[in-house]
């Protein structure tokens, strides 16, 4: 099906907070017409809330919100033409498969003629309710279209979950919107039923010709539906891409972490075409770091081949410690030795080889993918609340800096010097999981603060999202340095 070019939604700059708390923060996109689009990340991450605010259930602390280039912002739902299709069908259970259907025709007022001027020279459009007739063409026509043509005079609680999924997709298409939102439509399903449904809306998206746009936490749902997926996290977009772009290109190492398994490991950038990670050097395709700049690398596993320990593509050599057969290939773990640190690395290979031998392992150039890092250290401004006690994130943690009480600070703290604590009451202040990614050798979390500060900290622990901790910090750990006045006017 021919693409339309032109944009039927836009998002300028939205933002949306409750009770201060940044939910969707400074977004901007383009949907195009006719197109699938799914917003992809994980719980929390703002996609829903960002639907709600297309769809008008939700109006942006800032921003705007445009269909068909007209500001539709502060709009109401139902004077839009576009319609939600929910996780949870919102069916009505007292009303039959074509009562649902026909519930939003049977209130909908429709132009009765043209507008004429009335005695007090103002024009007035005369409306209407459809017709009996009006709406059995109707609902018949989008029954059709989910094929459900004999379930009209059915109970909904007689029909299957993919059945009362169809009735809540004809439903919204009975309207003829232009746009068709669908949030986690599938949830509730069973995995056969969830694929086999995906197949359906790709092909009812193509009959159609609408736009849709699709929310789901699911990656391997977005890879398989969509023209373009919008990634999110933390309310803010990581990447827009094609299904292809998003996972052979990812734009971070969030990205690559979310969709799909990905190998992720920090290193330095040598020089131009030359990485180092895992205690060895590698040739690269990228350029325009700085020298030794850190960085992550990702590495998907399907991309490293095993080769015989002694041959000379090896560019690097580990010892087998599991290899389980997955149907079409074998995953395999390896560890790679550098001193004393062991670093893991997970293949996808159709050799099968024995837990300890050692294998060799080629990575093309091309397949290395080079991230600059989010952030090298964690850097804070706070306080001395007095000689050798610095105020940050609404804690005093004691330090080795002698400076003035009131004094203005800057403070930084490697990632490995944060300590995390199971007990929330063990640390100086309290903090909330929110993410953690295994890095080969370690975990890197993420954990924000009750004042949105996220300290970035290196563990060997991997920690569950949303779990509530204890942060504390060694004093000798913590540099502290002055803020300058003019550094302050800046």
């Amino acid at each position: 099906m021919t693409k339309q070019t032109s944009k039927i939604i836009e998002l300028k700059n939205v933002c949306k907070s409750y009770d201060d708390k940044p939910v969707v923060k400074n977004t901007s996109l383009s949907i195009k017409r006719g197109e699938f689009v799914t917003f992809l990340g994980p719980s929390g991450c703002g996609k829903t809330t960002t639907l709600r605010m297309i769809a008008g259930f939700e109006h942006p602390t800032s921003g705007q919100v445009l269909f068909n280039g007209q500001d539709i912002t502060t709009l109401p739902p139902h004077k839009r033409n576009i319609n939600t299709v929910f996780q949870r069908y919102a069916l009505f259970p007292h009303l039959t498969v074509f009562g649902n259907i026909a519930y939003g025709l049977k209130i909908k007022r429709i132009p009765d003629g043209e507008p004429f001027v009335n005695k007090k020279g103002q024009t007035v459009q005369k409306m209407r309710k459809f017709t009996k007739a009006e709406i059995q063409a109707k609902v018949d026509r989008a029954l059709k279209m989910v094929d459900l043509e004999d379930y009209g005079h059915r109970s909904v609680d007689s029909l299957s979950g993919g059945q009362q999924q169809r009735v809540a997709i004809a439903r919204a298409l009975v309207n003829e919107p232009e746009v068709l939102l669908l949030d986690e439509p599938l949830g509730a399903l069973d995995l056969k039923m969830r694929k086999d449904m995906q197949l359906e809306l790709m092909s009812m998206h193509q009959k159609l010709g609408i736009t849709f746009i699709y929310v789901t936490h699911d990656q391997e749902e977005a890879l398989t539906m969509s023209d373009t997926i919008v990634v999110m996290k933390d309310g803010q977009i990581q990447q827009i891409g094609t299904p292809t772009q998003v996972y052979d290109e990812p734009a971070n190492a969030f990205v690559a972490d979310f969709i799909g398994e990905s190998n992720i490991f920090s290193g330095n950038m040598v020089k131009d075409f030359c990485v180092e990670f895992v205690g060895h050097r590698f040739e690269c395709v990228d350029k325009g770091f700085k020298k030794n700049e850190p960085i992550d690398v990702i590495v998907r596993p399907e991309d490293i081949r095993i080769v015989d320990a002694n041959d000379s593509n090896a560019l690097v050599k580990g010892v087998v410690q599991t290899c389980v057969f997955k149907g079409d290939h074998y995953q395999i773990t390896a560890i790679i030795k550098v001193d004393e640190e062991e670093n893991e690395m997970l293949i996808h290979d159709n050799v099968k080889v024995d837990e300890g031998q050692t294998i060799g392992m080629y990575i093309k150039p091309f397949d290395l993918h080079i991230m600059h890092k989010a952030r090298l250290i964690n850097t804070l401004e706070g306080v001395m609340y007095d000689k050798g006690i610095v105020e940050m994130c609404g804690g005093r943690f004691e330090c080795n800096a002698d400076l003035e009480e009131g004094t203005p600070v800057t403070i930084k703290v490697d990632f490995d010097d944060v300590e995390i604590c199971d007990d929330e009451e063990d640390g100086v202040i309290g903090a909330t999981v929110v993410s953690s990614m295994y890095k080969g050798s370690y975990y890197q979390c993420i954990v924000r603060t009750d004042d949105y500060y996220d300290f970035f900290v290196d563990t060997d622990y991997d920690w569950l999202k949303d779990d509530r901790v204890g942060i504390k910090i060694a004093p000798d750990k913590i540099i502290v340095q002055r803020i300058e006045k003019d550094e302050q006017n800046a």
